[in-house]
Order: C-alpha cells, then structure tokens, then sequence
C-alpha cells in the first residue's frame, strides 16, 4: 500500500511538473506578440473547424459570442493534467477577453495530446457567466494517435446548457478514461 502511495505521488509531482512548464507555452514576446500568436491559432482553429464542419461559420456568426483554446494535456495511469489559453469573441461589441486554462483530472489513461476547443456561446449571460466564473467539470473517454496529418482520433461535439462545445484533436497519443475539472480564468497580463 505504500508503494501504492509513493507511486501516486511521484506520478502527481511529474504530472505537475509538465503542467507548470507547459504554463509557459505562451513563451516570452510582448503582449502584442502573445495576443497575435493567440489570434493566429485561432485562425488555424476555426479554419479546420469551418472545414469539417461548413456550418458552423453561420453558427458562430450568429452567435453572441465564441471562444476558442489551444490545450496541452498529459495522461500519466490515474492522473491528468493539463493547460491552455485562449480568447473569448463578444460578437456583439467586437471585444476580446483573452484568457488561460488549467485540467486536472483522476482515471485511468496514459499519453499526451495537443488539442483545440471551440465554444460557442447561445445567449450573452452564458458567455458573460464563462467570462467571470469560467469553471467546468465533465468526464472525458478518448483515443488519440495523431501525428500532423496522419493519424485518426475521435473529435467531438458537446453541449453544456446555452454553450455548444467542438473539439479537434491536433497532434498526440493518448487512450484515456477521465473525469476531471477545468478551470478557465481571464488572463491580466493580455486583458
């Protein structure tokens, strides 16, 4: 049982480790330069997005808002973690709240995986709610082995109240079975 427990442990440190080092993703630059690379995968997500799925550019459209994120998570056997950022689209006034993100979650899995989130958002009070609140929990059942081009994963769709949820699977390989938390948070440095 010990061992059980020191194993937990050093899977948890190593896990936390990954995850404050991904943190710094963003890497250094100016806050013109961080908004820019955030804008720029943007574009690249909702390229892919309007691809795959044609009509999801009127759906974001007509939308009072939309959010998108880039996410690095790591499965190591009963842990995950992860992080991101990412910038809310206020439709209505052209404003953007850029913000970060931060995983964590218990189940069994083992692998990695870069990924993107699409949120939109039906009504201004659930962007306005994510904006301030920005906390989410929800299971998570992948498989993932992805490499640039070649590759497959399960990309999905979801629905959380007035907020309609895609997710694209970018590059990694990961089977995984989680429960975890998310936790979303305006960013101060680029706000």
């Amino acid at each position: 049982m010990q061992q059980l427990s020191q194993f937990i442990r050093y899977s948890f440190s190593v896990l936390l480790i990954i995850t404050l080092t991904a943190c710094a993703s963003m890497g250094s630059g100016t806050v013109a330069q961080k908004r820019q690379a955030i804008l720029t995968m943007q574009d690249k997500a909702l390229t892919r997005l309007y691809s795959e799925k044609p009509d999801t550019r009127a759906q974001l459209a007509n939308a009072p808002g939309y959010a998108v994120f880039s996410s690095a998570n790591v499965n190591l056997i009963f842990l995950a973690a992860g992080t991101g950022y990412g910038v809310v689209n206020n439709n209505r006034t052209g404003g953007k709240t850029y913000m970060n993100m931060a995983e964590g979650g218990v189940g069994l899995g083992l692998g990695a995986k870069d990924y993107r989130i699409v949120m939109v958002f039906h009504t201004k009070a659930s962007m306005d709610y994510f904006i301030e609140h920005g906390w989410t929990a929800g299971g998570n059942a992948d498989v993932t082995a992805k490499a640039g081009n070649k590759g497959g994963s399960i990309d999905g769709e979801g629905y959380v109240g007035s907020i309609t949820v895609y997710s694209m699977t970018e590059s990694g390989l990961a089977l995984q079975a989680t429960v975890k938390g998310t936790k979303f948070w305006v960013d101060s440095e680029l706000n």
